[in-house]
């Protein structure tokens, strides 16, 4: 089944209303390695109740409507779809705990050419229940690699960010555990390609890779320890495109360049590997 584009634009996504806990906030955390080093205190912030911080990367697990290109009425080739970019704006720091109202939507939808593919844009925004406000916005770009052609327009995309071309400014290390995908799967996304090895055999990949969103995960938690004092709440938007997957147990460099007081450039790579794993990324952080 071809995608019906005008269709497709106006999906009704569904409302999902979430309620998450403390501990929900932990299991996150420790899904991103926090808490590898019990003894820091720096860590344990994050994975402790008592004076419980949230990353702002959390916000990618709440109101989450699941994997909606795979109803077969949308007319998306699922087995072609890959996450192709990612970003939040955060408007009011994320609770330990809530409830949580997520409202989706398709903002774009743009065709590359027969065997080319097409790219869909979408956004959620994430509302406090009980207070109605806006929490955070999450903006995501989806590659369509198998459903090119249906004649729509071909743009304008939004241009990647450019990284400077000199030598970073800051770099931070952090090793993944074997194990990492298995418990980051617990926040909410259950792709067997996270989990199953012959699974991951089938899909091309020698051994299952780690969600993408957890490697974003990952060089949020970077970009607060480097840049932010390890404040969470000051780091209030971050855009990055996805360029290559991760193998649990790797490890994610991180190289930031500061551009000015607020603005952040960035980008990861596997130190094993020497592959860039997220690329062109930009990020504000507040004064401390």
């Amino acid at each position: 089944m071809a995608i019906d584009p005008a269709r497709l634009r106006d999906w009704p996504i569904p409302e999902i209303e979430q309620t998450y806990t403390e501990r929900d906030t932990m299991l996150y955390a420790l899904g991103l390695g926090l808490g590898a080093d019990p003894l820091d205190a720096k860590q344990l912030r994050y994975v402790y109740e008592q004076d419980l911080q949230v990353l702002p990367s959390m916000s990618v697990v709440l109101g989450y409507p699941g994997f909606w290109l795979g109803n077969e009425a949308t007319g998306a080739d699922w087995r072609k779809v890959l996450h192709g970019e990612q970003g939040f704006e955060i408007f009011k720091p994320l609770p330990p705990k809530g409830t949580v109202v997520g409202r989706s939507r398709v903002t774009g939808l743009f065709d590359k050419g027969a065997g080319k593919g097409a790219v869909l844009l979408s956004e959620r925004d994430v509302v406090d229940k009980a207070s109605g406000e806006l929490l955070c916005r999450l903006t995501s770009t989806t590659m369509l690699r198998g459903d090119g052609g249906f004649g729509g327009p071909s743009g304008p995309l939004p241009a990647p960010h450019p990284l400077p071309e000199r030598a970073p400014d800051l770099q931070s290390r952090i090793a993944t555990a074997p194990s990492a995908a298995l418990i980051y799967r617990l926040s909410g996304d259950y792709n067997p390609l996270h989990a199953d090895p012959e699974v991951a055999r089938k899909a091309g990949f020698d051994k299952p890779i780690l969600h993408g969103l957890c490697t974003f995960g990952v060089v949020c938690r970077a970009l607060v320890e480097l840049c932010c004092d390890g404040d969470a709440k000051r780091l209030v938007k971050m855009q990055v495109r996805f360029s290559s997957p991760v193998y649990p147990g790797e490890t994610i460099v991180t190289e930031v360049w500061k551009e000015g007081d607020c603005t952040l450039s960035f980008r990861a790579k596997v130190a094993e590997r020497e592959v860039v794993v997220i690329n062109n990324g930009a990020a504000t952080v507040t004064p401390g």
